[in-house]
C-alpha cells in the first residue's frame, strides 16, 4: 500500500505479549505495509520520533508507561499522528479519554483476530487522505473523572467513542434513544469530559413542566411580570453561563419556546419574561428526545431550522433488548451501587437469574433493569439471587422463558410468511381455527381464549376459510 505510488506506508505495533505481536507483525505486513513492533512504552516512542510511521497500534496496558501515556508522547511529538488504541480491559473511563486524546480509535483486542487488517486499512486511507490534503488533528488533553456509563457492546463503545470526540467541542449534541436508555448520563459525560467541567451543568426535562411555567424556568422573569411573580427570577440559561444546559424531551417544547430557544443558539442572547433587557450567555445545549424530529417537523410540530441547529451532532443510545451482552455487566455494577448505598455486601447473581435478565425484553431499559434490581435486593433472602427473586414486568420471572419461546416461534413464522403477505391476518386465521378446534367449537371459549370478541374470531376464521 503507496500513497500515490510513492514510499511505502510505515506501521508501528506496540505490545508487550510477544505471541500477538509476531502475529499482529505479520497479519499487518501482508497489506504491502513497512512494519516496526516494539513490547515496551519508551522503545516504542523512541522508533517513533527515529521513523515517523504513519500508523501506530498500541495496546492500552503497557510497560513503563500506559498505551495513554505513549499516545500523549506521540501527539505531542507529531499532533496530526494516527494511532489506534486497543485492550481487553477498556473501561468507560478508559474509552473516553482515549478517544479524547485524539486516537484515531479504540478496538477491543479480542476484535482484532477478526478485521485487523480491515481496521488498518481504513486507517491508512485516512492517513493518505491527510497526506493529501494537509490537515492535521488537533491534540486534547485528558481529565481524570469517574463516570458512570456501563457497557461492552459494540453499540455503546460508539457511543463512548462519539463522547470523547465530540466532548472538547462547544457544539450542540442532540442524544435519541428510548426512554431509560440513559440519554442524561451521556449528557453528563459530555459535560464532565468538555472544557466546561469546572462550570455549571443544568438539567430541565421540557416535559414535566407546565407550558406557561417552562418559559421562565429557562429565561428568567422580572418582578412583576405575571400573577404570582414577587420577585426576581434567574433562569437556567443564566444559572449555567459558561456551563451546559441539558435540554430532556425537547421534542414535547412549545412552538412558542422554540423561537426564543433558537434565538439563543444564534445569537446567545434573550430577555427575561416581563423584562427589557437583552441577556448574553455563553452556554452549552445538549439535548434529548425519544421522538422522531424528524417526523414532528414533518408534521409542522417541531421548528425545522431549530432541529438543524440542535442536530449538529447526534449520538443514539440503543435500546437494552440491542445489547443483551451489557445486561450482566450493567446487573452487577447495580448491584455494588444498590449494596453500597444500604451500607451491605453486595449480592451475587445465580447463572440462571443472568439467564432470565438477558432472556426479558426490558421495555424500560437501563432505568427497569436498576429499578428491578433495587426491588430484588430489598426483597432477598440471602447473597444470592435466584431467578425467582428477581419481579420481571407483568409476567414475572416465569414468564421470561414464554417469552423467550415465543420470540423463536415469531422469528419461525416471519421466515415462513412470504414477504410480500400481510403477516396478522394469516396468523389471526390459523390461530383461531387452531384454538376453535381445541375448544371443541366452541366460539364463546375460543374467543375468550384469544382474548378476542366472537365478531372478531368469525372474522378470521372467514379468512381461513378463503
Amino acid at each position: 500500500m503507496k500513497p500515490d505510488g510513492e514510499r511505502s506506508l510505515k506501521v508501528l505495533i506496540v505490545d508487550g505479549e510477544s505471541d500477538f505481536l509476531e502475529w499482529a507483525v505479520n497479519q499487518v505486513r501482508g497489506l504491502g505495509v513497512e512494519v516496526y513492533a516494539e513490547g515496551t512504552a519508551d522503545r516504542a516512542y523512541r522508533v517513533f520520533c527515529e521513523v515517523q510511521p504513519d500508523l501506530v497500534l498500541t495496546e492500552l496496558n503497557l510497560t513503563p508507561f500506559s498505551g495513554q501515556e505513549l499516545l500523549v508522547k506521540i501527539r505531542t511529538h507529531t499532533p496530526n499522528a494516527l494511532v489506534i488504541v486497543y485492550s481487553a480491559f477498556g473501561t468507560t473511563q478508559s474509552v473516553i479519554e482515549t478517544m479524547k486524546l485524539g486516537a484515531f480509535d479504540f478496538v477491543r483486542k479480542e476484535q482484532l483476530p477478526f478485521n485487523l487488517k480491515v481496521v488498518v486499512e481504513a486507517a491508512l486511507k485516512v492517513r493518505m487522505d491527510l497526506m493529501k490534503a494537509s490537515a492535521p488533528r488537533p491534540q486534547l488533553t485528558v481529565e481524570q473523572h469517574s463516570d458512570e456509563m456501563v457497557g461492552r457492546s459494540d453499540a455503546m463503545q460508539q457511543v463512548f467513542k462519539l463522547v470523547g470526540r465530540v466532548a472538547a467541542s462547544d457544539v450542540p449534541v442532540l442524544i435519541t434513544g428510548e426512554s431509560g436508555t440513559g440519554k442524561e448520563l451521556v449528557a453528563r459525560a459530555i459535560h464532565r469530559y468538555s472544557q466546561r467541567s469546572n462550570k455549571a451543568f443544568l438539567a430541565i426535562n421540557c416535559a414535566a413542566i407546565p407550558e406557561q411555567l417552562l418559559e421562565s424556568e429557562l429565561f428568567g422573569h422580572e418582578k412583576g411580570a405575571f400573577t404570582g411573580a414577587h420577585s426576581q427570577r434567574i433562569g437556567r440559561f443564566e444559572q449555567c453561563d459558561e456551563g451546559t444546559l441539558f435540554l430532556d424531551e425537547i421534542g414535547e417544547m412549545p412552538l412558542a419556546l422554540q423561537s426564543k430557544l433558537l434565538r439563543v443558539l444564534q445569537h446567545g442572547e434573550f430577555s427575561r419574561v416581563g423584562g427589557s433587557q437583552t441577556i448574553r450567555v455563553d452556554v452549552r445545549i445538549v439535548a434529548a428526545t425519544n421522538k422522531q424530529l424528524e417526523q414532528e417537523v414533518a408534521e409542522k410540530r417541531f421548528r425545522e431550522d431549530l432541529f438543524y441547529r440542535l442536530n449538529v451532532v447526534r449520538i443514539h443510545l440503543p435500546p437494552l433488548r440491542q445489547r443483551v451482552e451489557d445486561i450482566p455487566l450493567l446487573a452487577e455494577y447495580f448491584l455494588q451501587r444498590i449494596s453500597a448505598r444500604r451500607l451491605q455486601p453486595p449480592l451475587k447473581l445465580s447463572e440462571e437469574a443472568v439467564r432470565m435478565l438477558e432472556g426479558y425484553s426490558w421495555p424500560g431499559n437501563v432505568r427497569e433493569l436498576e429499578n428491578t434490581l433495587e426491588r430484588a435486593v430489598v426483597l432477598a433472602t440471602s447473597d444470592v439471587l435466584l431467578a425467582k427473586d428477581i419481579p420481571l414486568g407483568e409476567l414475572g420471572g416465569e414468564g421470561v422463558a414464554m417469552r423467550r419461546r415465543l420470540e423463536e416461534i415469531a422469528e419461525q413464522i416471519l421466515r415462513v410468511i412470504p414477504e410480500e403477505s400481510a403477516v396478522m391476518p394469516v396468523l389471526e386465521a390459523v390461530l383461531s381455527a387452531r384454538v376453535l378446534q381445541i375448544t371443541s367449537g366452541d366460539e364463546g371459549k375460543a374467543a375468550q381464549r384469544l382474548g378476542i370478541e366472537k365478531s372478531a374470531l368469525r372474522a378470521a376464521l372467514r379468512r381461513e376459510r378463503v
